[in-house]
C-alpha cells in the first residue's frame, strides 16, 4: 500500500519518540507559550477566518485555490490552539531556585569543558523550550540526564554519534543569580 502518510513501522516499546516527556517548564517558557496562544487566538485565527469568508463569497469553492489554502491554514491554526491549550494545562512551571544551587537541576546554566579544552555552554530546560541556537537542551536529553545532580569539578561521559565524549563541569548558575 502506497501513500504519502505511510511510514515504516516502529516498535512502540523501543521507539524513543514514545518515551514520556517531562512536564516541566520555566516561567519564561510558559509566558512565551501563552503569548503564542494569545496571538493565535486574537490575531491569526480571526485574520484567516476573514480570508476564508472572503474566498467563500466568491462562489464555487471546488476550484477556488484561495479558499482551499486558507481553509487548510485555518484548520492548522485551530489544531495548534488546541495543542497549546492542552499542553499549558499539563505543564508544571518551575519558578524558584533549587535548595542547593551548587548542584545541577532544572533551569541551570552549565559550562562544560571537553578533553580538548573547548567550552560548551548549555541550559537545561523543558521539552517545549529547547532551542539549538541558544543551546538550551531538554531535561529529557541524555546529556541533561548525565548532568543532573552533579557539581562543579565533576566529570561526565556522554554517548554521542562520534562515540563517548568526556566533559568537566566548570560553572553552574541559575537565572537571577
Amino acid at each position: 500500500m502506497k501513500g504519502r502518510n505511510m511510514t515504516r513501522w516502529r516498535d512502540p516499546a523501543k521507539d524513543p519518540r514514545q518515551a514520556p516527556k517531562s512536564n516541566l517548564i520555566t516561567s519564561e517558557g510558559a509566558a512565551r507559550l501563552r503569548a503564542v496562544l494569545d496571538h493565535l487566538l486574537r490575531v491569526k485565527r480571526p485574520e484567516i477566518s476573514a480570508k476564508v469568508g472572503e474566498a467563500a463569497a466568491q462562489g464555487d469553492r471546488s476550484e477556488n485555490a484561495d479558499y482551499t489554502y486558507n481553509k487548510k491554514e485555518l484548520n492548522r491554526v485551530i489544531a495548534r490552539i488546541g495543542y497549546l491549550t492542552k499542553r499549558l494545562e499539563e505543564l508544571q512551571v518551575v519558578d524558584r531556585l533549587p535548595a542547593n544551587t551548587n548542584k545541577i537541576f532544572f533551569g541551570a546554566f552549565v559550562s562544560l569543558e571537553d578533553e580538548d579544552g573547548e567550552e560548551l555552554h548549555i541550559r537545561i530546560v523543558g521539552h517545549d523550550e529547547t532551542d539549538t541556537k541558544k543551546r538550551w537542551i531538554s531535561i529529557d536529553a541524555p546529556m541533561a540526564k548525565a548532568l543532573l545532580g552533579k557539581e562543579v569539578g565533576d566529570d561526565i561521559t556522554v554517548l554521542t554519534p562520534n562515540g563517548e565524549t568526556f566533559y568537566t563541569i566548570t560553572v553552574i548558575r541559575y537565572q537571577g543569580q
